[in-house]
């Protein structure tokens, strides 16, 4: 199925497929870096099929996600091939939602086989307890609150929907864009950084978990608390950021193929 996935080594011992991975924050269909982007999770997807037990995506992989009953946008076509293929090889795919998850149906789990959550996740995964969520809810002003509940609404969706595909997605895209630029130019306010560390921190207490893992602020992180631990997965659109859950340890990566060179 596809290209032969490469076997990833680990100080001289081949690596079985134990591991659990976490990404998030490509922003597929984003212009700018798209066919880096592509070719760069091809090569990742490929190793996760050789080394992955699951693979949690943790929201806002794609960019802008409106989905009509008989059109998907052709530029997410290769990343979705790459999908089905992991899920075809036996890896698990679960898709907790972000914010810019706001108008998924029923695609990615009926024709790629993805798992997809629209809250936030609770597991038992390797022996820690683990919450995961995409993070966008974190100290949310009730001004976004209701933004949000707007972008969600079904039936603002349907009307939406009555635009033409090549008007309503490229509009959409491009609002889009706009704002996801204008947040990278501005960069990540260090008071937003300790907001979603003390939320962390607050999950740990609660005792519900002995991990946290959002995504969202395009920062990777892992911070090591008495009561546990909190990992941002930072953003795949930036600096190829994801995590990794081996033998209960959590630890953060960024993709370069050559690294599971032979």
């Amino acid at each position: 199925m596809g290209v032969e996935a490469p076997q990833a080594v680990d100080g001289g011992r081949s690596v079985g497929r134990d591991a659990v991975y976490f990404v998030s924050d490509a922003h597929f269909g984003l212009n700018g870096g798209e066919r880096t982007r592509g070719a760069r999770f091809r090569s990742f997807a490929a190793h996760v099929r050789a080394d992955a037990a699951e693979l949690y995506i943790v929201g806002d992989f794609f960019d802008f996600w409106v989905e009509y009953k008989n059109a998907v946008r052709p530029e997410y076509f290769p990343v979705l091939h790459e999908l089905r293929g992991i899920v075809e090889a036996g890896v698990p795919v679960r898709y907790v939602a972000g914010n810019h998850d706001f108008a998924v149906e029923d695609f990615l789990e009926k024709y790629v086989g993805i798992t997809f959550h629209r809250g936030c996740v609770d597991a038992e995964l390797q022996g820690r307890r683990v919450h995961i969520s995409h993070g966008h809810k974190v100290g949310q002003k009730r001004t976004r609150r209701l933004f949000d509940a707007l972008l969600c609404n079904k039936t603002l969706q349907a009307f939406y929907k009555l635009i033409h595909p090549n008007i309503g997605v490229r509009f959409g895209a491009f609002v889009s864009a706009v704002s996801k630029m204008r947040n990278r130019k501005a960069g990540v306010p260090p008071m937003v950084l300790e907001k979603y560390r003390r939320a962390a921190r607050a999950r740990l207490k609660s005792g519900k978990s002995d991990l946290v893992i959002f995504a969202h602020t395009h920062y990777a992180e892992i911070l090591r608390f008495s009561e546990g631990e909190y990992c941002n997965t930072g953003a795949w659109m930036d600096g190829y950021d994801y995590a990794v859950l081996r033998d209960g340890k959590i630890s953060l990566m960024k993709w370069d193929v050559s690294d599971f060179a032979r």
